[in-house]
């Protein structure tokens, strides 16, 4: 199947689709300040049958033809169709491996229990899935006469990280701004080691976020943040793989830890189209897990929705998700009422006894992990999830950008945490005898005789 121009795509305002604009166009809200979607040429894309799309997808799927072995422009037609494929900045991204966590979902008495291992991919997070997008078509604009003279973006870690590797490898200038102190050795020094241009604020990441829309209104920078609706368009590819990978049968649940909320707004488009296009039959329920120390969700869905008042972060081990003005509040809350969602938090103990006891069974979480499995765990508890469903965890980042608090809790040296699950390092003399002693007592300990 060849590319074709009638497959179209465009910006348009969330309150009003008469509003619309061109991708290539900078513009982030509508003319109300309210936030944007990109939106596809629905009558033309149903033109081709399910059956054909399923096929060109699973062809596409790992293979090297350019760019088509990425797991985002495998299916390019529903992302950016009208983007020249010599624009396309890619990593071959995506198509991550769906773990059956076999041995954690016995221990929670749920079977099909699966972990979406999302950091698998080149910067070690989801957020690749979406910078793809945003600087394939930022290069597009440049090719063609835009006047951009960096792309830009606050983060609390793995945004960075992805903005800066994929702008260094399209020559594209990358600015981040990020929380001094509030991210992880691993995310500050991805960024720096990628060439962009690092300002640690004394600030939150609101606070950062504040910074960088005023970059962007003034002074001729891009904006890379989630509130570019661009990114979604990447972002949304994990909810059809997922479906893809199950032979195109919809899981019960999917759960997914939630910050500034593009994810979980993400999840329910890529969803959605599949539905619209016949290629899936029905929705699965969405469960978004935030950290109980940065819940704005949280609260307004203990509210139905009904009041929404940001909150003053406070800090949290996932700290990716320290977020209390999250951008895209308004687009997670429609995608939650129309997924039949539930919204549920995670105290800091629970997020690390749930990555700590993972870990145990062969993965290794990153704390935002932790919070989503915390959150599944509680669900299943209160039977709001049945034994008998088929649930998938997002996991959106891998665990060696968290060596810190990895290492603090096996050392039991996290604060207000008695860590349940501590492995530390024996330290020994290099003497056998010692070292005999010592194996025979743990192995008698840990295991039985």
């Amino acid at each position: 199947m060849s590319e074709e121009p009638h497959y179209r795509a465009w910006f348009e305002s969330l309150s009003d689709p008469t509003e619309r604009y061109p991708l290539d166009e900078v513009v982030y809200t509508d003319r109300n300040g309210g936030l944007l979607r990109v939106a596809h040429d629905l009558a033309e894309l149903k033109k081709t049958p399910a059956a054909v799309w399923k096929k060109l997808f699973e062809d596409r799927a790992h293979k090297t033809t350019w760019p088509y072995g990425s797991g985002v422009w495998g299916k390019k037609e529903w992302v950016l169709p009208e983007l020249d494929d010599e624009s396309v900045v890619s990593m071959y991204e995506g198509n991550t491996n769906l773990f059956w966590a076999e041995r954690y979902g016995q221990g929670l008495g749920v079977n099909d229990f699966w972990i979406k291992l999302c950091g698998n991919t080149h910067t070690g997070s989801f957020k690749d899935l979406g910078m793809t997008v945003l600087v394939s078509m930022v290069k597009q604009m440049i090719a063609n006469g835009k006047s951009i003279r960096a792309v830009a973006c606050a983060s609390t870690g793995d945004t960075s990280a992805a903005l800066a590797a994929y702008a260094a490898a399209a020559g594209i200038p990358a600015i981040v701004f990020l929380p001094r102190g509030k991210i992880s050795t691993a995310q500050l020094i991805q960024p720096i080691a990628n060439g962009a241009m690092v300002f640690a604020l004394d600030t939150d990441f609101d606070g950062c976020m504040e910074i960088v829309k005023q970059v962007a209104e003034r002074d001729g920078i891009y904006l890379a943040n989630s509130m570019n609706s661009l990114r979604i368009e990447g972002l949304k590819t994990v909810g059809i793989e997922i479906v893809q990978q199950f032979d195109w049968d919809v899981p019960d649940w999917i759960v997914s830890p939630g910050g500034n909320l593009g994810n979980v707004s993400a999840l329910a488009k890529g969803l959605d189209l599949m539905l619209t296009l016949g290629l899936v039959q029905k929705r699965p329920r969405l469960a978004c897990a935030q950290a109980a120390q940065a819940n704005p969700l949280y609260l307004a869905y203990q509210r139905d929705f009904e009041v929404f008042e940001p909150i003053a972060a406070r800090p949290t081990l996932a700290s990716a998700i320290q977020i209390g003005n999250p951008v895209s509040y308004e687009k997670a809350v429609a995608a939650l009422k129309r997924f039949n969602g539930v919204v549920e938090q995670a105290s800091e103990e629970e997020l690390a006894e749930a990555a700590a006891h993972a870990d145990r069974t062969g993965l290794f979480n990153c704390p935002h992990t932790g919070v989503a499995l915390a959150v599944t765990r509680k669900l299943i508890d209160r039977g709001l999830i049945k034994k008998s469903d088929r649930v998938v965890v997002i996991s959106t980042a891998h665990g060696l950008k968290f060596v810190d608090f990895k290492v603090k809790y096996h050392e039991m040296r996290i604060d207000g945490i008695e860590s349940q699950h501590p492995n530390p390092a024996i330290e020994l003399p290099a003497s056998y005898e010692d070292v005999r002693e010592r194996m025979l007592r743990e192995i008698e300990l840990r295991f039985g005789s």
